[in-house]
């Protein structure tokens, strides 16, 4: 072999292991030029007692990470109201390579352990509705104490000048939920002053069924002539609500959130006053944009996250809030039929046909 040719093929060697060098570093940068079939999130929803996680949340999700990025793997947990479960269920996200975890917690203090798990791992995290403790990425969410400002104005107009001729029951969240104690915050804002609080319960896991039992308490404390009002965080303690109001015989201003399909019914029986509706499709776009990006090794836009917010832990996390709106009985065509929740059909049902008919939404 000529002194020529063994230079040649030194100069091919070294070149092929620059190369080598070159790739293996461009591999060993999470994110960075990772295709649309390389994206790997982890969907992590707290329960499905409430209607909304399995009928909107979940599926529109999906949709926009697959609309986004077609070869996407999604892997989907749902933690059944169990903050242990929800911990593991981090566990198993993260050993199946998830780059991305969109996350709703159960509680928000006790997995922050799993989001600093993942930061550990070099794994985003996008809160999503609730805020983590940790050092999450990204959040997107309504504007909570909003929601309770708007539910406390609609429960005093509703109560008029019965206001301050007997007392009102608070129906809180759950109180490992930090936006239950942001819907509490706002609605009191609303009502202190205003009204006389006979009773008042934190109803834990959102549970209809405390939320039975804590009403059919309070009612027989207060005695039922005594109630002029009551104040509910969402339509799952509602429905329990309204169960032990008609029990006992009494129609009062209720509030709700989450325009379930049950709530939205029960408004135009009259039964329950207003509900708010936080539309399940642009918080769910917001999300997955989020995930996409992060998992793709992309800086989230600013028009995703144009504002901050501070986490129970003391974190600063750029952050979407949205603009909640309340549902009564003259706006349902307005507002659940028009966003595409429900069809007249769905509501309209022979139950509620004369109901229907009455506010013209035949």
């Amino acid at each position: 072999m000529t002194s020529t040719l063994r230079s040649a093929i030194a100069l091919a060697g070294a070149a092929a292991l620059s190369l080598g060098a070159v790739a293996t570093s461009g591999a060993a940068q999470p994110g960075a030029g990772r295709q649309a079939d390389e994206v790997k999130i982890g969907l992590l929803l707290p329960e499905s007692k409430t209607t909304r996680y399995e009928k909107f949340d979940r599926p529109y999700i999906e949709d926009k990470i697959k609309e986004l990025a077609p070869g996407a793997q999604i892997d989907y947990y749902n933690a059944a109201e169990s903050a242990t479960t929800q911990q593991q269920q981090v566990n198993t996200a993260l050993a199946k390579g998830d780059q991305v975890l969109i996350l709703d917690a159960v509680d928000a203090k006790s997995i922050q352990s799993s989001v600093q798990k993942a930061r550990d791992a070099g794994v985003k995290v996008v809160a999503y509705d609730r805020l983590a403790q940790g050092p999450v990425d990204a959040y997107v969410s309504y504007d909570n104490h909003k929601v309770g400002e708007l539910q406390g104005k609609a429960l005093l107009a509703a109560l008029g000048d019965k206001a301050d001729s007997g007392e009102i029951v608070m129906q809180n969240g759950s109180p490992t939920d930090p936006n239950a104690a942001e819907f509490k915050a706002g609605a009191h804002s609303v009502l202190d002053g205003k009204v006389k609080i006979g009773k008042e319960y934190d109803t834990p896991n959102w549970d209809p069924n405390n939320a039975n039992q804590q009403m059919a308490g309070a009612i027989s404390a207060l005695g039922k002539d005594k109630i002029v009002g009551v104040y509910s965080a969402n339509d799952g303690l509602a429905a329990g609500i309204a169960t032990a109001l008609k029990a006992a015989g009494i129609n009062v201003p209720l509030t709700g959130q989450d325009a379930q399909l049950d709530a939205i019914q029960r408004i135009l029986a009259g039964t329950q006053t207003i509900t708010i509706e936080k539309p399940y499709k642009p918080e769910a776009d917001t999300a997955a944009a989020m995930a996409v990006d992060l998992a793709q090794g992309k800086d989230i836009p600013k028009s995703l996250t144009p504002t901050t917010v501070t986490s129970g832990s003391g974190e600063k996390v750029p952050a979407k809030l949205l603009t909640p709106v309340v549902v009564d009985k003259d706006n349902i065509n307005d507002t659940v039929v028009k966003d595409g929740l429900y069809s007249v059909e769905e509501i309209c049902t022979p139950a509620y046909a004369d109901a229907c008919e009455k506010t013209g939404l035949q």
